[in-house]
């Protein structure tokens, strides 16, 4: 192949100058022949040129009229064709395309004029010029072309086209699966596919913000097909009663299709009407003193979320220590009878001769209690009130009749996924209460996460709506172990910076990290980045144009780049999201990656309206709740009192007794 030279550029310039002045010489000679009459009597004829011209016609250039012109016009092309103009960028096709369709119009078109009864001359120069503007105009236009940018940029000025990549487009649906219907572009095109969460064991994590369609479009879809395929289910619902009203009307539509019907139970500690009773520290489900000692931590924490960044601290784990013990105490007395928060809460008001006198005489919690009781002792007042106080401050805050009322009953327990008993519970808290309610509804879950993670139950679905305003310490064990115990975690949050705040960067990092399925609307900030590194790259293509004084060069070429950059996460619509979804080894999904727009595949406007509302569990009015509320206390009065005279008549313990007001 020959090299682009000097000499090469120089010898294509000189043919295509040469076969230009063929092309003017042959019209010169059109000119001369056909209006031969007018050159003569102009005196600008020759017996030499007619000589020339009789061999010229000879030769059979001149048979016909439009053959001299059609030659002119080839030679004029081919010149055409060589010719290296300097690009512009102002250039386009259509004023050029113009200009040569109008020149081919006058130029042949003016051969008319010939036939225009006028004087010779006149009738010649005016043929002459008219056939001269044609042949300029097709040579004007044609010139252009050789000046045009053939090679245009991507008018994709977000690179939209460029980030698309094909994604999975077959439903793969098992008995566990999600399975969410989407569409996606590729290459310009619109595509339909399918998002198949085939393993939701490994968890789900759902992010976006506020209004990016979470409920709509994802957890709707989850619950809806969960108890269709059977599913026991927990739902904590943030904004009650938008997922429990889901949850409900599923259960209604699929109840019949269980082996054992599942109950349907809700708490909400705003209308007690449509609330059952619960009491999450059932003594049935607590084993031994460890389990006291989770949910001691899990309350505080709940009521104190910054003590989750201090675990360890002195007055921390003291304040766990001492709730722990109470909690064991009525957890033993009288096999439990009154293994209650509502009584826990009361016990710990009692004055401390009274307190610390009925929990050293258990001999299971006085290891526990011992520090506190020789610190009142030794009248070390303000590190026992540091140790205690904030403790009974927090608890404080739950010391509401309503509370008590749903949490001093027994309509159900937390094994939701019992194969005798199946459950669906929803739980309920309330945006203008987060601090209260969420400590409550923590204890709640952790008491129900340890009885729903044992095996041989039934498979169950566990959903948390704004995940974070609820303390659970051990997600993600539950997410790592409860795989092979058939329960399914779908976490939502709105940002993983909202994780951290609440639980710290380290936790909120093995969460996002260790969660095997994940969806995401839009997010912002390092949400987005993090997102974006773990979709890794795909190949893109990229072209570049260079223009200089004599030439333009176009160069092309292909390189991994983000597949989806955080500034695409960061600027999703409502509806859209992006993920990747975890495989089994017999249910390979080689595109586990996606970014699309959700599709609704049911008209929900109308039926919200007609969806029946939570039944009245019981008719609760204000005096039964103070009579509930009025009855704990005087159970714990009743129990101060049977326990001090149980220890002052018995002669083993009589020397337990505190009574330092005495002194």
């Amino acid at each position: 192949m020959a090299s682009n030279t000097g000499e090469n550029d120089i010898s294509l310039r000189k043919i295509t100058d040469m076969t230009r002045l063929i092309s003017i010489l042959v019209l010169a000679l059109h000119f001369y022949y056909f209006c031969y009459q007018a050159f003569q009597n102009w005196h600008l004829t020759s017996l030499i040129s007619d000589r020339i011209l009789d061999k010229i016609f000879a030769a059979g250039l001149f048979s016909s009229f439009s053959k001299t012109k059609i030659v002119a016009l080839v030679f004029l092309v081919i010149s055409l064709v060589g010719v290296k103009g300097k690009k512009g960028e102002n250039i386009r096709v259509k004023p050029s395309l113009i200009s040569v369709l109008t020149g081919f119009v006058i130029y042949f078109l003016s051969a008319l004029i010939l036939k225009i009864p006028v004087e010779e001359q006149f009738r010649s120069a005016l043929y002459m010029v008219f056939t001269s503007i044609g042949f300029l105009l097709i040579l004007s236009g044609g010139s252009q072309f050789s000046r045009l940018i053939t090679a245009r940029l991507s008018n994709d000025i977000f690179n939209k086209d460029n980030e698309s990549f094909p994604q999975f487009e077959q439903l793969l649906e098992n008995e566990y699966s999600i399975n969410l219907p989407a569409e996606y572009r590729h290459k310009s095109k619109t595509r339909q596919s399918w998002i198949n969460v085939i393993n939701p064991f490994r968890g789900l994590l759902v992010s976006g913000s506020p209004g990016s369609g979470k409920t709509f479009f994802v957890f709707r879809h989850v619950i809806t097909q969960h108890i269709e395929k059977g599913f026991s289910m927990f739902v904590y619902d943030f904004k009650y009663s938008d997922l429990t009203l889901l949850a409900y009307n599923a259960w209604l539509k699929n109840r019949s299709n269980f082996p054992v019907e599942p109950a349907f139970y809700t708490i909400n500690f705003d209308d007690l009407s449509r609330s059952h009773r619960c009491n999450p520290l059932n003594p049935e489900s607590m084993l031994d003193i460890t389990d006291a000692v989770e949910s001691a931590r899990t309350i505080l924490m709940g009521l104190n979320r910054e003590w989750i960044k201090r675990q360890g601290d002195f007055f921390v784990e003291s304040s766990i220590n001492f709730m722990t013990a109470v909690i064991w105490f009525l957890c033993r007395y009288r096999d439990g009878e009154f293994c209650s928060l509502p009584h826990v809460i009361e016990l710990m008001q009692l004055d401390y001769d009274r307190l610390f006198t009925i929990l050293r005489a258990d001999s299971e919690i006085e290891v526990l209690i011992n520090p506190f009781i020789t610190a009142y002792q030794n009248e070390a007042m303000q590190q026992l009130e540091g140790q205690i106080g904030s403790t009974k401050i927090a608890l404080a805050r739950l010391a509401s009749p309503q509370l008590y009322y749903v949490l001093s009953g027994n309509d159900f327990t937390m094994d939701i996924n019992d194969p005798g008993a199946p459950k669906i519970v929803c739980m309920g808290n309330n945006p203008q209460k987060i601090q209260v309610y969420g400590a409550v509804l923590s204890l709640y879950v952790t008491r129900l996460v340890k009885l729903v993670n044992q095996p041989n139950r039934l498979k169950s679905s566990l959903i948390f709506d704004e995940f974070p305003t609820v303390y659970l310490n051990n997600m993600d064990t539950l997410i790592a172990t409860a795989r092979s115990n058939k329960v399914a975690t779908t976490i939502g949050i709105q940002d993983f910076s909202q994780l951290k705040k609440d639980y710290g960067k380290d936790y909120a990092e093995v969460i996002m990290n260790i969660t095997g399925n994940i969806i995401s609307g839009q997010v912002s900030g390092e949400s987005a980045k993090q997102l974006s590194e773990r979709f890794g790259k795909i190949l893109q293509g990229r072209t570049s144009l260079s223009i200089n004084r004599t030439d333009t060069s176009v160069s092309k070429l292909q390189q991994l780049d983000s597949a989806i950059p955080p500034s695409t996460i960061s600027s999703l619509s409502s509806g859209e999201f992006v993920g990747f979804v975890a495989d089994n080894p017999n249910e390979n999904i080689d595109l586990k990656g996606f970014h699309a727009r959700f599709r609704s595949t049911e008209n929900t406007s109308d039926g919200k309206n007609h969806q029946p509302e939570l039944p009245i569990v019981r008719k609760v009015d204000v005096s039964i709740v103070q009579h509930n509320y009025r009855q704990i206390k005087l159970d714990v009065e009743g129990i101060a009192e049977s326990e001090i005279n149980r220890i002052a008549e018995d002669p083993d313990l009589r020397s337990l007794i505190i009574n330092k007001s005495r002194s």
